[in-house]
């Protein structure tokens, strides 16, 4: 249950820091709202985790969970480049997140 929410909580980083850019420094309601509500949920999410996770573990799968939904929205939503770099490094990111969760 704790990867569970692990992984949800790191999603909804995405969600927030995508709403943060929407809401052009916060002159806009919807995406202001949307960036507070998912930044509550996603860090309620990785306190709870730490309750039984080691926090540099949990941190960094909530990081790089985070980093890469966001990139990959990017790249999908808002026309950022998908270099063959880029893409590597973003399954580097993905790699160590796995690392992370079997060697705990």
């Amino acid at each position: 249950m704790t990867w569970c929410v692990l992984v949800v909580s790191g999603l909804l980083e995405s969600v927030w820091a995508l709403a943060l850019g929407r809401s052009a420094g916060f002159t806009r309601l919807v995406p202001s709202l949307i960036f507070v509500a998912a930044l509550a949920l996603s860090m309620a999410g990785l306190g709870y985790a730490l309750r039984t996770l080691p926090v540099g573990t949990a941190y960094a799968v909530w990081v790089g969970i985070g980093v890469t939904g966001t990139a990959v929205a990017g790249i999908l939503f808002y026309g950022e480049g998908a270099s063959l770099p880029r893409l590597i490094s973003l399954l580097l990111v993905v790699a160590g997140v796995i690392g992370l969760k079997l060697f705990h």
